[in-house]
């Protein structure tokens, strides 16, 4: 653990905290790198859907019926 490490208490559900150590004693890494990973890795994919987002901001916007209807006419539903 490096000297930037924060610390802090995290409760999971008591087969997630098996699962947890069961893959970090496999995969011989500390079960606190596991989750920090898990973390970032969500974190990253929040970030890149937020940067969707903004990308497609200026797009129309279709409701579900004109979705529907365009389906429709065009034989997919």
């Amino acid at each position: 653990m490096s000297a930037r490490s924060k610390r802090a208490t995290v409760y999971f559900a008591p087969e997630l905290h098996r699962a947890l150590r069961v893959k970090a004693a496999e995969v011989e890494r500390p079960l606190s790198d596991l989750v920090n990973d898990a973390v970032r890795q969500s974190l990253t994919e929040d970030a890149e859907d937020l940067a969707a987002f903004k990308e497609r901001a200026h797009e129309p916007n279709l409701s579900f019926e004109a979705v529907l209807k365009d389906l429709r006419k065009r034989g997919k539903l």
